[in-house]
Formats: structure tokens, C-alpha cells, sequence
């Protein structure tokens, strides 16, 4: 189960609002390891524990497929023009997840705008390029309709900017309306997600019952997605080392307090854990299911919330962990 990227805007908005609003919380258990109070596996029930800072406990047994940031250029497009592949690539080698958390932080909650961020960002970067190998050409950069995806175009645009390019950012809507655009030319490129549309392809090229081709290994999702995306009349560039998919949070405290940095540890350390996540993740195998059966995660109790609040639950101390998008913006440490 992934989140919905499209609602990203209005999750962080919610997120960082209600955060504000929660920080310093007590937490309903206070926070402590009750020894005498034990899951069915016998592990201390370790109760939620109220505060500011979430961190993300890695995924250490690849439950969360690999939806590393990636740039998908038209095929003719790539063909004629490598350079416009090789500036977006620049961009990739140089973004990763914190970068990416504190884009999105500049934008979603310090209200910065997309345009702005990327100027900043591509000159702190030093990605501006050295040779005009675009010069006189015409270039459409797209983006999905979510905040995430307008900064990373507004990246890309400005990289093939400096290159000489004529560049519009143009804001097209979900993957189902900009990928036609995209491969039929009139959109040169758009920010993707490997997983995300190794997959898509996969179901447009093989049936809506092919099985998945992506995994939590990136190099794999992209040597499945290459074909698949030259069959659909698209190229892709390198993978960037930022990811944006379903990950799992605690409080910083939690995290401190039981020595844990990764699901395996949570796993190891405790049992009968509180989890927050929307109304489907008891049925999502990359939710609840997949808590249970990757890491053998004890779960005591199940608390539904609307996507956006499910941070604030957990910084409250209303559940010990909660589902997140692992780019979300209120995960910034400064």
C-alpha cells in the first residue's frame, strides 16, 4: 500500500499544522516499557512516547519497494537531444532523501515557493551547466499536481535552463493524464518514481494482473523498468538516492529510549505496539500485513486515522508507531 502522492500538498499542510498544535504532548502511557505488561510473545509492551521530532526506523528487511526519484524524458526527445538526459541525471547524483525532506519542507511548510526552492537549491548544488548544448531548443518540462513533484520539475527546468534550453514547467495532473503527454511529445520530461512506474507500465504492457515487477533493491526496479519504458516510447535517466514511499515512524524519544534505529530492532525490542495508519493498512500487505510478516512486528492495537493526521497521532503519544511518506517535509530535523 502507498499513499496516494497527489493528496501529498494537503497531507504535510494538515501534518505540520496538527504537529504544531502537539508538540510536547504527554503520551498515554508515559512513555515507559512496562515489564510487567508483555504481547503474546512474552517481548515488554513498549507504550508510545510523546514528542516533537519523528524519525524513521529503516526498512531493513525491504518491505517498501524501491520508488527512488527518477527522471522519464520522451523517447525521441532523449534520442535527439542525450544532453537533456545527461543534465537531468545531474541532478539525480545529486539528491538524496534528506535533501529531498528539506525541498519539501521549504515549500509545504515554510511556504516558499517551488520556483523559488529549486533556483536555491541548483545554485547551492553548483548544477548549473557549463556548456549551452541546448541552445535554440524547446523543452516541456511536466509535473504531477502534487507540491513534490512541481520542485522537482522546477529543478530539472532550471538545470536545462542553464544549458541554453527554452524551458516551460508546465503542472499536467496525475499519471494517468501526464505519461500520454509524455510519450505522445508533448511533455519532454516529468520527475518519476522507479517502483511506482516500473509498475504502471508493467500493468499497461503485460495486463492489469501481471505481477509486480518492482522491488526494495533499486538497481533490479530500474533494470525491470528500462524495457518496459522503452516498449512505452519513454527513456529513463539515472536514479536519484531519494526515495519517497510508505515508511514507518517513531518519536525520536521512543527511538532513544528503546535503543532501536530500524524495524528489526522495533521488532526485537518490543511487543504489543500501538500503530497508526489510514483505515485500509490492517489490509495492505505493505501496512500492517507486511509489519507482521517481514519483521514479525507485535501489533496490540490498531488506531485508524485520516492520512495527515497520523503524524500528529504519533507525536502526541497516541500510538508508538505510524505509517509516513518517507519525504515528508515535517520529518526535517532543523
Amino acid at each position: 500500500m502507498r499513499a496516494t502522492r497527489p493528496a501529498r500538498l494537503t497531507i504535510i499542510a494538515a501534518a505540520a499544522v496538527l504537529a504544531l498544535g502537539a508538540c510536547g504532548a504527554p503520551g498515554s502511557g508515559g512513555g515507559e516499557a512496562d515489564p510487567t505488561s508483555s504481547g503474546t510473545s512474552g517481548k515488554a509492551t513498549c507504550d508510545p512516547v510523546a514528542g516533537e521530532q519523528l524519525v524513521v526506523l529503516e526498512d531493513d528487511g525491504g518491505l517498501q519497494n524501491a520508488d527512488n526519484i527518477i527522471p522519464a524524458v520522451n523517447a525521441a526527445v532523449a534520442q535527439q537531444s542525450p544532453a537533456v538526459v545527461e543534465l537531468l541525471d545531474t541532478v539525480s547524483a545529486s539528491l538524496d532523501t534528506p535533501k529531498l525532506i528539506d525541498l519539501n519542507k521549504a515549500v509545504d511548510i515554510d511556504r516558499r515557493t517551488s520556483s523559488e526552492v529549486a533556483k536555491e537549491y541548483v545554485e547551492t548544488e553548483g548544477l548549473a551547466a557549463t556548456e549551452q548544448s541546448g541552445a535554440g531548443t524547446s523543452l516541456v518540462v511536466g509535473a504531477a499536481n502534487f507540491s513534490e513533484s512541481v520542485t522537482l520539475a522546477e529543478i530539472y527546468g532550471e538545470v536545462l535552463r542553464s544549458a541554453g534550453y527554452q524551458v516551460e514547467v508546465r503542472t499536467i495532473g496525475n499519471r494517468d493524464t501526464y505519461l500520454p503527454a509524455l510519450v505522445d511529445g508533448t511533455l519532454s520530461t516529468v520527475p518519476e518514481y522507479a517502483a511506482t512506474l516500473a509498475d504502471f507500465l508493467n500493468a499497461r504492457v503485460n495486463g492489469p494482473d501481471a505481477p509486480s515487477v518492482s522491488t526494495d533493491d533499486v538497481d533490479e526496479t530500474v533494470a525491470a523498468l528500462t524495457p518496459l519504458a522503452e516498449e512505452s516510447g519513454l527513456a529513463v535517466g539515472q536514479p536519484s538516492a531519494a526515495q519517497d514511499q510508505n515508511a514507518f515512524a517513531v518519536t525520536q524519544a521512543f527511538a532513544d529510549e528503546h535503543g532501536v534505529a530500524t524495524l528489526t530492532e522495533l521488532a526485537e525490542a518490543c511487543g504489543g505496539l500501538v500503530l497508526a495508519g489510514p483505515p485500509e493498512c490492517p489490509e495492505r500487505p505493505f501496512c500492517q500485513p507486511g509489519l507482521e510478516e517481514t519483521y514479525g512486528l507485535e501489533i496490540g492495537e490498531f488506531k485508524s486515522y485520516d492520512f495527515g493526521l497520523i503524524g500528529a497521532a504519533v507525536r502526541q503519544g497516541d500510538a508508538a508507531i505510524g505509517l509516513v511518506l518517507s519525504s515528508d517535509g515535517s520529518l526535517a530535523t532543523d
